[in-house]
């Protein structure tokens, strides 16, 4: 019996094994442009962006981490991307690597922080990124980009590899949209820099956008205090601002068309002991999604304020220049 007990102990051992090391061998080629979702994309532009694409695997094939030979969950990468791009394309020449990410049901079950399946994700988003500075950059600045899951990866990039003084001069901005950062995290990796205002560089944009009412969310849980900055204001204070200083909510779909713009749509104020940006003047239940509680606007944080980031991403890039002298 015991025997029998350690054959079926050690079968399942192997064949966890095999799965882990089927997942991890794979690691993308990034010298190959196709496993690029955007490889230059727009071109004559004086700054580059390093976007990294949101959760699109939903894992219902059980699977925690995306396949790279899933073309149907690939197609879904591309165009969550192209509904961030109108943000950024105007000015800036594109990379956004494809990579195995990990799927929602690791962010339901609120284990994105630590593990393999986050390791697997990281590995592909830092050998992209050191590849795309070895290889592609040539010494142009540029922006890093992310939202939700890419935002999770965007500030590991910055923990891991931005102490280096280089990088550091050489970034713009990171918008770091749709996820959380906290005080803990500044004092573990002193390089990092909250913004602060509209125009500062080589600082982190932050916000994570819920309804008044809420206290917890697979992103900022409760007990959690985030920083952020309120991009109808640009103040990190919790001075509310009013619904006629947001120049156009745009509502995008997967081909990157705006199909449908509001001008003055909601007023937002950060929170004092969430750090969250709270917003007004709209109804939970309009913006309901499956995924999410009502009240818990993840999937709008770039959508609500979609006028006031385009124009915040110009600002800063005009303000690095002239810092600069270019």
């Amino acid at each position: 019996m015991k025997k029998r007990l350690l054959q079926v102990i050690t079968f399942i051992f192997i064949s966890i094994l095999i799965i882990s090391c089927q997942t991890i061998k794979i690691t993308p080629d990034y010298s190959n442009p196709e496993n690029w979702a955007y490889y230059a994309e727009g071109i004559d532009k004086d700054v580059d962006l390093f976007l990294i694409c949101p959760t699109v695997d939903m894992g219902e094939k059980g699977n925690l981490n995306m396949s790279m030979d899933d073309e149907g969950t690939k197609s879904n990468f591309i165009g969550a991307l192209n509904m961030e791009r109108g943000i950024y394309e105007e000015y800036t020449t594109m990379y956004a690597p494809f990579y195995r990410q990990m799927t929602f049901p690791v962010y339901a079950e609120r284990k994105a922080e630590e593990g393999i399946h986050l390791d697997i994700a990281y590995s592909d988003i830092k050998t992209a990124f050191i590849y795309y500075m070895d290889n592609i950059n040539n010494g142009r600045p540029f922006i890093l980009a992310g939202f939700s899951q890419g935002a999770q990866l965007v500030l590991m990039l910055l923990e891991d590899l931005f102490d280096d003084p280089e990088l550091q001069d050489s970034l713009i901005a990171a918008y770091c949209i749709g996820w959380k950062i906290t005080e803990e995290d500044l004092e573990e990796y002193p390089h990092l820099k909250m913004a602060k205002g509209e125009y500062d560089t080589g600082v982190i944009v932050s916000f994570n956008t819920e309804a008044a009412d809420v206290d917890d969310s697979i992103i900022v849980p409760d007990g959690t205090r985030t920083l952020g900055i309120n991009p109808l204001n640009w103040r990190t204070d919790s001075v509310k601002a009013d619904k006629s200083l947001n120049k156009g909510a745009c509502f995008t779909d997967y081909s990157g068309a705006i199909t449908k713009e509001v001008p003055f749509l909601t007023g937002a104020y950060l929170d004092q002991e969430r750090g969250t940006l709270k917003v007004t003047d709209i109804e939970a239940e309009d913006y309901s999604s499956p995924l999410f509680p009502d009240g818990v606007y993840h999937l709008y944080d770039y959508q609500f304020f979609f006028r006031n980031l385009e124009e915040n991403v110009e600002n800063r890039i005009d303000a690095w220049i002239k810092e600069n002298s270019i």
